[in-house]
């Protein structure tokens, strides 16, 4: 297969799109068609692999229905003491490099997974395809497609997935790096990001890529430190001199900071992360465009994104295969963990539906019929206003008791152990990701009189979690260097005494089941929250900030 940079040289623009983003002008039977084609591919590799036995138990199907049949879901557990040791000699194909993402706290510091050469280049196509979708006018325009980009790096570096991806684009053409690979990542996060901005006041910036809470990060961080600009380093750097001044000049024109878009045309931003149409004004206020929202993940790669309507998003068939639980189905495995929830295809899902991901790695993958945590939801079966007849998705919440803060991933179970060491007494709780924050909002009832305050048990708590995670993570300066990066901090709101004791007497009164009596302590609903907020008498409604829809 040729690369990008080759196409590009040979003014082959229709081979370019298609390689790129040919997906987004297929239709469903065309998509359904690759999906089991790479499906039986993988199979014949799964099937001849130690990995492969172990986690299809022995069968050895070769048909699409055989294999959704015979072969169980799978979490990381599954997976375990192979991937964690890196066991090459198990997998269905040597990978070309190993990346790993955060773990559980407790149960396993991180998650390793390998990526085998095919999937890296099949990535690397679909990231430049990416890149002119975040700018192109229409379908088949590759007149501003991203030809050896000039790049800030902002992401994770290696291992983590997306400082992997970064090194990916130069399988298709060398990106330029600001800074350099090679430095960018033997520097903390701080000193990458000045210097970045300190050699693209010369050199000037393309794209910007990387998870949305950092995008706003960045921009925030620049924004708070434009004031202190010395200008007198500068007077020999002509062409970031000019750069500098342009930017004031606009900033003091507009009354108010000086912002990156102040500086840089960026020609497209591409984002990803749970939190993306949160950032989405943010991000758009500070760098001066939307960003393109991709839908991506260290065990899956790339498995949506959005187009150039930047609405919902489309999905890539060459990567994996995916299969959804409707969310009914889901909810039968809550109540059951021994129950294993039926899955739908993508030709098969309906709009308007929740569905739990579940997704096969192609090309030699170590992945199988994998559950990857996340709840997404069908927004429509095709994209009318732009003719892709491929169904359209967004992401909905995740799927467990995960709560996800990027670099910082948290269980029910960790948190539940924070709050017990703080040594603070209490009678009972129920915890959430603060929307559009790297927040976590905790709901607490004190008992035995504690006078502590909310600040008390905030700083508590959130000690605790940073002890259990820095005794837990394998690689502790770069996981504080990220975990300072995103500004993670606890919330508490002390709840009046006896408000779970009156949340229970209320469902009891309204005649639910035993099972229901007690709210999560993960993820609660709004109705949860007003409840647990009621005097005794009488139900008043909560903090407009503390409301949050997650079911």
């Amino acid at each position: 297969m040729p690369t990008t940079e080759e196409l590009i040289r040979q003014g082959r623009n229709e081979d370019l799109w298609q390689m790129c983003c040919g997906f987004i002008g297929m239709n469903l039977e065309q998509f359904m068609d690759i999906q089991e084609r790479l499906l039986m591919e993988q199979l014949n590799l799964l099937n001849r692999s130690v990995l492969g036995k172990k986690i299809m138990r022995g069968s050895r199907p070769h048909t699409m229905e055989e294999f959704r049949e015979q072969v169980p879901l799978t979490t990381y557990a599954d997976y375990l003491p192979e991937l964690m040791e890196k066991r090459e000699d198990i997998l269905p194909v040597k990978p070309a490099m190993w990346v790993h993402t955060s773990g559980k706290s407790g149960e396993y510091p991180c998650k390793w997974v390998p990526i085998t050469p095919a999937y890296a280049k099949e990535i690397s196509a679909l990231m430049y395809g990416v890149g002119n979708l975040a700018n192109c006018k229409g379908w088949g325009d590759t007149s501003e497609f991203p030809y050896r980009p000039r790049l800030i790096y902002t992401v994770a570096p290696r291992p983590y997935m997306s400082g992997a991806m970064a090194s990916m684009l130069g399988l298709q053409s060398p990106p330029r790096y600001i800074p350099s690979l090679e430095e960018a990542e033997s520097m903390v996060f701080e000193d990458r990001i000045a210097l970045g901005f300190k050699q693209a006041l010369s050199i000037g910036i393309d794209y910007f890529f990387g998870l949305s809470l950092v995008l706003v990060a960045v921009g925030e961080k620049f924004s708070q430190s434009s004031g202190k600009t010395n200008i007198l380093p500068l007077l020999s750097r002509p062409r970031s001199l000019l750069r500098l001044l342009r930017g004031l000049a606009r900033s003091k024109l507009a009354r108010r900071p000086m912002l990156p878009r102040d500086l840089w045309s960026i020609k497209g931003i591409i984002s990803s992360g749970l939190d993306s149409s949160v950032y989405r004004d943010r991000i758009k206020k500070l760098w001066g465009r939307y960003p393109l929202d991709v839908y991506a993940g260290t065990e899956m790669g790339i498995v949506a994104t959005q187009t150039w309507d930047y609405d919902s998003m489309t999905f890539v068939p060459s990567l994996n295969f995916l299969e959804f639980i409707p969310e009914d189905e889901h909810f039968k495995w809550m109540l059951d963990r021994s129950y294993q929830p039926k899955t739908v295809l993508l030709n098969e899902v309906k709009a308007g539906e929740n569905y739990e991901l579940v997704l096969t790695n192609f090309h030699g993958g170590a992945m199988v019929r994998y559950r990857v945590g996340d709840m997404i939801r069908i927004t429509a079966l095709r994209n009318t206003k732009l003719g892709i007849d491929i169904p359209q998705m967004v992401f909905e919440r995740r799927a467990d008791d995960l709560i996800d803060f990027v670099v910082i991933r948290l269980t029910e179970k960790v948190i539940w152990q924070a709050i017990e060491n703080t040594g603070i007494p209490y009678q009972d709780w129920t915890t959430y990701k603060k929307p559009g924050e790297p927040v976590l909002k905790l709901f607490i009832e004190l008992k035995d009189k504690s006078r502590a305050s909310a600040e008390e048990v905030s700083a508590a708590v959130y000690d605790q979690i940073m002890k259990a995670e820095s005794d837990d993570y394998t690689n502790s300066a770069v996981h504080d260097d990220l975990a300072g990066m995103i500004n993670f901090r606890v919330e508490t709101h002390i709840l009046p005494e006896g408000a779970f004791a009156n949340y229970t007497a209320r469902k009891r009164a309204g005649g639910a089941e035993l099972a229901h009596l007690k709210p999560p302590h993960v993820n609660p609903s709004e109705d949860v929250l007003l409840l647990l907020q009621a005097k005794s008498e009488e139900i008043q409604a909560p903090d407009e900030a503390d409301m949050v829809k997650v079911c």
